[in-house]
C-alpha cells in the first residue's frame, strides 16, 4: 500500500527556494524544548556508559513504526445558487471519480470535526487601502470564529520577503500579537506566498485538514518562486487554496491581472475559491463566509481502485446524483481536484 498524505516529495535540484524570514517573536518554542531533551537523553546515556552500565531504553528515544494507508480523502464544500453552504446532504447523492473510474465511497461525514491546520497569509504591500488595520481586526475576528479545540494556525506576511510571524498555535493573543507585527513593504512575492504557505501546510500532521488564506491583490512582481512550482507546492500539500483578493480597480483594464489568474489556476485543483473585495468594509462579511464554508464542509474518503503508483497525480472528480427539485445543476462543488502520491519509503 502507498501513503496518500499529499506531503512533498523531496524539492527538484534545480528549484530557487525561497527564504521563510522567521520573527524572533515567532520562532517554535519545540525546537529549544527538542534541543534541551536531546541533550538530557545524550548526558543520562553517558554517565551510564561511564558507570559499566548499559543505557535503559527510555534513554533513547522510541523508533517511530510507519503505517501505510491509502485512503483518499476529499473535503467537499457544496454551495447553492446564492453561494450559501449546503450542509443536508446524504452520502448517497455524491459521486467520486478518480482519473475517469468510479470509486466507492468508504468515509463519509457532515460537517466534519477534522482538525484544521490553517495558514493566514497577508499581502503588506497592498496600497489599495492605504491601512492594514481593517485586514488585521478582520482577521482577529475571523480566527476567533474558526479556531476551535485542535485547530491551529500560523501568520505569515509578505511583500518582497516572506516572513512568518507566528508559527502553528492555537493561542488566540499570540495570533492577534502577531497580526499586530505586520508592517507594509515594497514588492509582491506572490508565488514564493503560495509555495512557502504550503510547504508549512504539508509539514503538520496527517489527518487534519489544510487551508492557506491569501489577502492579497495578486500583483506578482518579485517572486523567486515561478508559477509551476508554487502549484506544484500547493497541490502535494493537499490544502484547499482561498484568496481574499482585493480590487480597488473593478474593470480588468486597469489592473495588473495575471496573479488573479494564476491563483484562479491553482484554486481549481486544490479546491477553495477566490472573493473580491472592493472596499475595507467587505473583509469582515468576506472572513465570515469562509468560516461558514470551513464549518459546513463533507468529508468523503475512499480506497483507490485500481491502487495508485508511487509519485503520481491522479485526478479527482466529485460530483452530486439528485433529480428533481434537487437537480444537482443547482449545486456548486469546491474540492481538490488532483493529488500525489508520496514516494514509498526505503
Amino acid at each position: 500500500m502507498t501513503l496518500l498524505t499529499g506531503h512533498p516529495a523531496p524539492a527538484r535540484d534545480r528549484l530557487a527556494i525561497p527564504r521563510l524570514r522567521s520573527s524572533r517573536h515567532g520562532r517554535s518554542a519545540w525546537c529549544s524544548r527538542a534541543i534541551r531533551v536531546s541533550a538530557a537523553l545524550l548526558i543520562s546515556a553517558l554517565a551510564a556508559q561511564r558507570a559499566g552500565a548499559a543505557p535503559t531504553p527510555a534513554q533513547f528515544p522510541t523508533a517511530h513504526v510507519k503505517v501505510k494507508v491509502n485512503l483518499v480523502t476529499v473535503v467537499t464544500s457544496v454551495l447553492d445558487a446564492a453561494g450559501r453552504p449546503v450542509a443536508d446532504l446524504p452520502r448517497q447523492a455524491f459521486r467520486i471519480d478518480q482519473d475517469g473510474r468510479p470509486q466507492k465511497i468508504a468515509v463519509f461525514e457532515r460537517e466534519t470535526n477534522l482538525p484544521l491546520d490553517l495558514v493566514l497569509m497577508v499581502d503588506t504591500s497592498l496600497s489599495a487601502f492605504g491601512e492594514l488595520k481593517f485586514e488585521r481586526e478582520a482577521a482577529e475576528h475571523f480566527l476567533r470564529q474558526v479556531l476551535r479545540p485542535g485547530d491551529r494556525a500560523a501568520v505569515f506576511t509578505f511583500a518582497y520577503h516572506v516572513d512568518e510571524l507566528s508559527p502553528f498555535t492555537g493561542n488566540l493573543r499570540r495570533l492577534d500579537a502577531a497580526l499586530a507585527r505586520m508592517r507594509s513593504g515594497t514588492g509582491t512575492s506572490l508565488f514564493d506566498a503560495v509555495f512557502l504557505g504550503s510547504r508549512a501546510l504539508a509539514a503538520r500532521p496527517p489527518g487534519h485538514r489544510r487551508v492557506l488564506l491569501l489577502v492579497t491583490d495578486a500583483g506578482e512582481t518579485t517572486s523567486r518562486t515561478t508559477y509551476d512550482a508554487a502549484r506544484d507546492a500547493a497541490v502535494r500539500s493537499g490544502a484547499m487554496l482561498y484568496t481574499i483578493l482585493i480590487r480597488a480597480v473593478r474593470s480588468e483594464n486597469g489592473r495588473n491581472t495575471a496573479g488573479e489568474h494564476a491563483l484562479d489556476t491553482i484554486i481549481d485543483s486544490t479546491g477553495g475559491a477566490t472573493l473580491p473585495v472592493y472596499s475595507p468594509g467587505q473583509f469582515g462579511p468576506t472572513f465570515s463566509r469562509i468560516n461558514e464554508e470551513l464549518r459546513t464542509e463533507y468529508l468523503l474518503g475512499y480506497y483507490p481502485d485500481p491502487e495508485p503508483a508511487p509519485g503520481s497525480y491522479h485526478q479527482i472528480r466529485v460530483r452530486l446524483a439528485l433529480s428533481g427539485a434537487e437537480n444537482a445543476a443547482k449545486y456548486r462543488l469546491e474540492y481538490r481536484k488532483e493529488y500525489f502520491v508520496l514516494e514509498a519509503s526505503p
